[in-house]
């Protein structure tokens, strides 16, 4: 898209438990226990993210949109996804 710009981001590690995202210089945990929606996507499609703004995460192939506040602090965003976490 021309005009846009987006920061690097990176997803470092990946366990049974969730996975870290590396923000510049700042890594954070996305567990599956709060996030489910990610459990059963695959590393291609976890590792496929954009950050296109400094609050806005993409994953485009899970047509998917965090706040990266709502991953430093799940407790302030109190909308829960209805997928299960199995």
């Amino acid at each position: 898209m021309h005009g846009t710009t987006t920061s690097a981001v990176e997803v470092t590690h990946v366990s049974k438990h969730g996975f870290w995202l590396l923000l510049d210089d700042e890594e954070l945990f996305v567990p599956f226990e709060q996030f489910p929606w990610f459990k059963k996507a695959s590393i291609d499609q976890l590792t496929d993210v954009l950050w296109p703004t400094p609050d806005h995460l993409y994953w485009p192939q899970l047509d998917a949109d965090l706040s990266v506040e709502s991953i430093r602090d799940p407790s302030a965003f109190p909308l829960v996804s209805k997928a299960a976490s199995q």
